[in-house]
């Protein structure tokens, strides 16, 4: 049986994706195009839904202006990281290769046997589904969140482990 990507995993972390990606788009709009091409009293007006107070000096317009459009700046590049957080970590997910079967399983490309495995970390695996395995040179971190099968994977190993 080779893991697959949990579905659920995948749709929630490409909704997340999206958003992050589209609050980016929004900030980078108006941080370099649309606060720069307004004049320092119309985005006040814009953002403050008010006239500027009598006697506000241009001076303090044009310090508002800067303050709102590097505010803007800071958020795009806040959610273009998190964008790529969000992208990298689901690439690293469905690009994790493992299958199983009675004899063992293939990891990286590597063939092991059960007997392979000498070291089982499952201390999470009630709470959270996860289960560390190593062996002489290897180790991998399987997640029943992220992959379908690794469930099965346990059970397996469970059963193949005890047998030995």
């Amino acid at each position: 049986m080779k893991l697959k990507i949990n579905r659920e995993f995948l749709v929630r972390h490409l909704f997340a994706l999206a958003v992050f990606a589209s609050l980016c788009c929004w900030f980078g709009y108006d941080a370099f195009v649309r606060y720069p091409s307004a004049s320092a009293r119309d985005l006040y007006v814009s953002i403050e839904r008010s006239e500027p107070p009598e006697g506000m000096a241009q001076t303090a317009l044009e310090d508002f202006k800067a303050q709102k459009t590097s505010t803007q700046r800071i958020f795009t590049a806040l959610t273009a990281l998190a964008s790529v957080a969000v992208g990298l970590h689901l690439l690293a997910v469905a690009g994790f290769r493992f299958s199983f079967d009675d004899d063992g399983f293939v990891l990286s490309g590597r063939r092991f046997a059960w007997k392979d495995i000498e070291g089982v970390d499952d201390s999470a695996w009630e709470k959270k589904r996860v289960v560390h395995i190593s062996g002489e040179g290897w180790k991998a971190t399987l997640d029943a969140w992220h992959h379908d099968g690794v469930k099965e994977f346990f059970e397996k190993m469970s059963e193949r482990r005890s047998a030995v």
